[in-house]
């Protein structure tokens, strides 16, 4: 039985190495150490009796018999794996691992909050959270869920709004001593300001006018960046204006720390929304998590 496990393991561990093109980058993925992928695919290939990858310093490629291994190896994992997920999806108990993608600024100002309720909900379900600004591959990696902050790109991905939150245009007390305060923002163009840039490059901070008109504003940032946690140190540290939503920096703003400007112009609401594959055959610890997240935030 172990022994099984063991191969099993292996094949997902080999699948994800020469998948990710490298043992560091698999191990990042897979939360181990470098030193370890490399034992067991070490031990992999004394199990199976060949040599599997050659490796280089900068490099790793298959051999022919890593080449015939991956190819079965991958149709076993994936045939195992859509087994697992119809098991799950068929039944109402929610168990097995849960794979999800979130960023940082949802994980430190909602979800580190939620999840012992989850965990103790679903005693059954294991998580597996990357929380990063990356662009996480949903299909390639095998996430179950992502969770995104903002406007999307299209996709062929089912995108499910769970909660708005407040957007702010905030700056220090000491930057705006410095350099004034915008009383419009077209104001905007004489300050130095800090970017949200998760998708690109962003050529405009919107705002919906007092009489319901839309306000676009050309900006030049001094700092872009694809964290909301690096904008609000920034910010607190006197480096200029920018934008956040309300439960990242509502502590700062009613201590003081941090002050709204332009508060005839508030900033668009920001969407956080939930993203899958397909609505057929959901397993049910996605659609737990999904229901989850959907009542924690109404």
């Amino acid at each position: 039985m172990d022994h099984n496990k063991d191969l099993f393991d292996g094949m997902v561990l080999f699948c994800t190495v020469v998948e990710q093109e490298g043992m560091s980058a698999a191990a990042k993925l897979l939360g181990h150490t470098p030193s370890h992928v490399s034992k067991e695919i070490a031990r992999l290939e004394e199990r199976l009796g060949t040599r599997l990858l050659n490796r280089t310093t900068r490099r790793i490629s298959l051999t022919e018999s890593g080449r015939i291994y991956y190819e079965n190896a991958r149709r076993i994992v994936d045939d195992t794996r859509a087994v697992q997920d119809r098991l799950h999806s068929v039944g109402d108990r929610p168990f097995g691992e849960l794979r999800m993608s979130v960023p940082v600024v949802f994980a430190h100002g909602w979800l580190n909050d939620w999840l012992p309720e989850f965990l103790q909900r679903y005693p059954e379900v294991d998580l597996n959270i990357d929380v990063s600004e990356r662009r996480a591959d949903m299909i390639g990696e095998g996430i179950d869920l992502l969770v995104r902050i903002g406007d999307l790109s299209p996709s062929d991905l089912i995108v499910r709004e769970i909660f708005c939150t407040q957007g702010f245009t905030v700056a220090s007390p000491a930057y705006l001593k410095r350099k004034g305060t915008p009383c419009h923002p077209n104001d905007l163009k004489d300050h130095e300001l800090i970017d949200f840039s998760f998708h690109g490059v962003t050529q405009n901070w919107t705002y919906p006018g007092p009489d319901g008109d839309v306000i676009s504003v050309p900006i030049a940032p001094r700092v872009r960046c694809n964290d909301a946690h690096t904008e609000k140190v920034l910010a607190l540290a006197g480096c200029g204006i920018t934008r956040l939503p309300e439960l990242s920096c509502k502590a700062e703003l009613d201590s003081g720390a941090l002050v709204a400007v332009l508060p005839d112009f508030r900033a668009p609401s920001i969407g956080v929304s939930v993203i899958y594959a397909s609505r057929n055959n959901l397993p049910a610890k996605a659609r737990a998590m999904i229901d989850f997240l959907v009542e924690k935030s109404g």
